[in-house]
């Protein structure tokens, strides 16, 4: 290269770009654009959701009393309860609970840790997220077709069995998803660290990844179990009842729940059964509450632990 070529090339456009100009007040407009939509979205949604609490708590605590919390649905408003519908919530989610903890986090486990890296893995990975957006009546019907018309003899047709099973299959992909996300979190370094102790596959998740990812894992079954207990289109769907005089003494027995019995509260006209709806209400979001708060001391707790 002669001396006049090194002289161009360092002189070309390439050596020399355009100066960087930081233009930081234009940037500033834009965060300050960006910050007044943040804030103006935020404050429409907390209005919105407090202007529905407070209609709900001024229309429900009136007729939430302990003779409401005790007694069975009725004809009469002033006499009607809700204390079968409390029964039948905590009948299906224990075995929402027993049914979709261990096929969830197990099937998110092999997913995560013992599958390859294969075509078929990756079909199982795209359906699992598919299913997580389907809508909840399509898996009423799913319910309906096998668990109570199918498998009719052994659920008892439209039981607690069979509610149970159906929002174990809604909630399936959201565990299987949560406990896969909370795994992958795992810095692979814990795991390196049991393989150079010579512990094998196994002994490796069991003793270092899943304690690690045990609170990611049980705030994700807690939540999807809160999204379980407010649903009402798939039980519909299934058949659940909406006047139940008794308390199911089995999984086998007929049943409702609270987000039924609010509904079949709202549908009629009398005024004074959408104020016994608006107590209903409360009671699930007391639930609703409750689980939540459980699911944040079982996390820090499990924090703490590690």
């Amino acid at each position: 290269m002669t001396l006049k070529q090194v002289t161009d090339s360092t002189h070309s456009p390439a050596s020399n770009p355009e100066p960087f100009r930081a233009n930081l007040r234009r940037r500033y407009r834009i965060d300050q654009v960006f910050k007044v939509a943040t804030c103006t979205a935020t404050i429409i949604a907390i209005a919105v959701l407090t202007w529905l609490l407070l209609d709900v708590l001024i229309h429900g605590l009136p007729t939430l009393n302990w003779n409401f919390l005790t007694s069975f649905p009725s004809r009469r408003p002033e006499d009607a309860g809700i204390i079968a519908a409390i029964a039948g919530t905590a009948w299906v989610m224990v075995l929402v609970a027993i049914f979709s903890f261990p096929i969830g986090v197990g099937s998110g486990i092999f997913l995560e840790e013992f599958a390859e890296d294969s075509w078929f893995s990756r079909f199982i990975e795209i359906n699992i997220g598919n299913l997580a957006g389907v809508p909840s009546i399509i898996y009423g019907l799913l319910g309906l077709a096998a668990f109570v018309q199918i498998l009719g003899p052994l659920t008892g047709g439209r039981s607690v069995l069979s509610g149970a099973l159906t929002l174990t299959l809604l909630i399936l992909p959201i565990i299987i998803v949560a406990t896969r996300e909370a795994l992958r979190a795992v810095p692979d370094s814990i795991r390196n660290a049991g393989y150079a102790l010579g512990a094998n596959r196994w002994q490796v998740i069991w003793s270092h990844a899943l304690p690690a990812a045990f609170p990611g894992v049980l705030t994700g079954v807690i939540l999807a179990l809160s999204r379980a207990v407010g649903e009402t289109a798939p039980l519909i769907a299934i058949g659940a009842l909406t006047f139940v005089p008794f308390l199911p003494r089995n999984p086998r027995e007929p049943f409702t729940v609270l987000p039924i019995q609010v509904y079949n509260w709202v549908s009629r006209p009398q005024r004074e059964f959408h104020d016994i709806a608006a107590s209903g209400i409360i009671v699930l979001l007391i639930v609703l509450l409750l689980m939540n708060s459980l699911a944040i001391i079982l996390r820090n707790r499990f924090q703490k632990a590690r």
